[in-house]
């Protein structure tokens, strides 16, 4: 379903979602968000917002970053088709080289072991050509090869690339479409700054790391800060 303006995509989803699987995208959010408090800039008309119900009875509780890996996966895939240089920022932030082009922000109900249903919701920098917000780092695909992209043929893409990825195993494509998946880079944590390698994300959405001391550290999502 198209819709010309909502507050964010999750709520509307949440509110007049049903039991069958459903899609909402949106022009314009007016209180778009991340994960936590963060916000998400995005000029009217020019990127791609938008939001999924599902009822994925199948996927254990203790699997359920399978959907993560999934969505991000089919992202990249037809983010793909268009420009280069596309990686996986754990657990679910999609970048450009150094630049994050979209956000991932998912919401679960479960049900005894089970998932009962999941919104996804997502965002991505498509045809916006300047960001006045304090955010670190955004890029959008306008800025990467200087054309406007048809966010409706891309989103039909991102549909069809999710399906597919749902139906299969996918860690290894995952992991191999990690940010920073090779080599040691800078990170912190509540006790400081330290250089790490990417070691493994478990099934259960943990990070794995190993420091320059051959120390393994294990985190869950916000426990540690990839510097940049």
């Amino acid at each position: 379903m198209h819709i010309d303006e909502t507050d964010s995509t999750n709520r509307w989803l949440r509110e007049q979602g049903g039991e069958e699987n459903m899609v909402v995208w949106a022009d314009y959010q007016t209180a778009g968000r991340g994960c936590g408090t963060n916000h998400w800039e995005s000029e009217r008309g020019k990127n791609l917002t938008f939001s999924m119900l599902l009822h994925p009875h199948d996927v254990p509780a203790q699997k359920q970053f399978r959907i993560s890996r999934a969505i991000s996966l089919a992202i990249c895939k037809a983010l793909g088709q268009h420009i280069g240089d596309l990686s996986i920022k754990w657990p679910n932030d999609i970048y450009w080289r150094d630049g994050k082009i979209g956000g991932i922000l998912i919401e679960v109900t479960l049900q005894g072991n089970k998932v009962k249903d999941c919104i996804i919701g997502i965002g991505l920098n498509i045809n916006q050509r300047v960001f006045r917000s304090d955010a670190p780092n955004p890029v959008s695909m306008w800025q990467i090869c200087e054309q406007e992209t048809d966010c409706e043929q891309l989103l039909q893409e991102i549909l069809q690339a999710f399906q597919e990825y749902m139906g299969k195993s996918n860690k290894d494509e995952y992991q191999s479409m990690l940010y920073r998946r090779k080599g040691f880079h800078p990170y912190a944590d509540k006790d400081g700054a330290f250089m790490a390698e990417i070691i493994d994300v478990e099934d259960d959405g943990h990070l794995l790391l190993r420091d320059d001391n051959g120390q393994l550290r294990r985190y869950a999502f916000k426990e540690v800060t990839f510097v940049i």
